[in-house]
């Protein structure tokens, strides 16, 4: 029952991917589909920036540079016949943390089973690869997913004038979105806004009070520094944030406990989405919050709503 344009009557969970829902990259299946050898790629991938600053470019995209090393991997042969549709049955062999994906349902049924007429939606926001995530287990549970998307067949010079169908298979060959670390937060405001289930843009200019899920019913959940502008955005403004480790990884855990030493994340935990784990009893104590805010909201908008009659003394 709000004032404005949305009842805001929803609650989201907003997950990264990678290390924070699955204990490896999502591409390990596609190395391994492809007999390429994971460490090496990534060990590539990290050296590209000092690569191409000696060839004398002064900017890299070092969140998204292991996408062209994708584009030339394929462009080199060794990808053969990798599309979108072979990008989504690998997802189906990604791998998660205890408790998934089953956690996404029971997190909505709990909600559910309030009675308190809020509903709970999970949001994927990723740096890696959309058409892997929608083959994925989870992908039944998403109300959306923001991540990088390839194109099969680039629009050649002239298309508009001179159309013509592609005759080569289907292969990934240029960029359709690139998401990284900083844009994820356009996905959050996307998010806030109501952008991606009505027509408004995300740069319009919304009331905070009218926005269509509030940041104070957001709850951010992510592993590392590369997550501090999403983590500094739900938290500064209301929401809630929580970074996880794996628990079997030392150094996934100094990650993590570093961003709750500098006030980054509201808790750490480990990454087991399990009922009764530390990350579950925070899920939905934070939930529970959450709908006590809304229950309350909507009770005081009733008050204003309907005129008391006159006292009879």
């Amino acid at each position: 029952m709000s004032e404005g344009l949305f009842s805001q009557d929803s609650i989201a969970c907003v997950w990264d991917f990678d290390l924070t829902l699955s204990p490896r990259y999502m591409q390990a299946p596609l190395f391994a589909a492809y007999g390429i050898d994971e460490d090496r790629f990534w060990q590539e991938v990290r050296g590209l920036s000092a690569h191409y600053r000696r060839a004398g470019l002064t900017h890299i995209a070092d969140d998204t540079m292991y996408l062209n090393h994708l584009l030339t991997y394929a462009q080199a042969g060794l990808l053969p016949g990798l599309d979108n549709q072979r990008l989504r049955e690998l997802g189906a062999e990604i791998d998660f943390f205890p408790g998934l994906p089953d956690a996404f349902a029971q997190l909505k049924n709990y909600v559910r089973d309030l009675r308190c007429d809020v509903s709970l939606e999970h949001y994927v926001v990723s740096n890696g690869l959309a058409q892997m995530i929608r083959g994925s287990r989870l992908a039944p549970h998403l109300d959306g997913i923001w991540a990088c998307e390839f194109i099969e067949h680039p629009a050649p010079p002239n298309y508009l004038t001179e159309p013509a169908e592609p005759t080569a298979p289907p292969l990934i060959q240029q960029f359709g979105y690139v998401i990284d670390n900083t844009t994820k937060t356009r996905a959050i405001f996307e998010i806030n806004k109501g952008s991606n289930r009505s027509d408004i843009d995300v740069n319009d200019a919304i009331p905070r009070q009218q926005r269509r899920v509030p940041f104070e019913h957001m709850l951010y959940i992510a592993d590392g520094p590369s997550d501090i502008p999403v983590f500094s955005l739900v938290r500064q403004n209301g929401g809630a944030t929580c970074a996880v480790y794996d628990p079997g990884n030392r150094e996934s855990f100094t990650k993590a406990n570093r961003l709750l030493a500098q006030d980054r994340v509201h808790i750490h935990a480990p990454a087991d989405y399990r009922q009764g784990q530390p990350v579950w009893l925070w899920l939905t104590a934070t939930i529970d919050d959450m709908v006590g805010r809304i229950q309350q909201r909507r009770q005081q908008h009733l008050q204003r709503a309907v005129g008391k009659r006159p006292s009879s003394y």
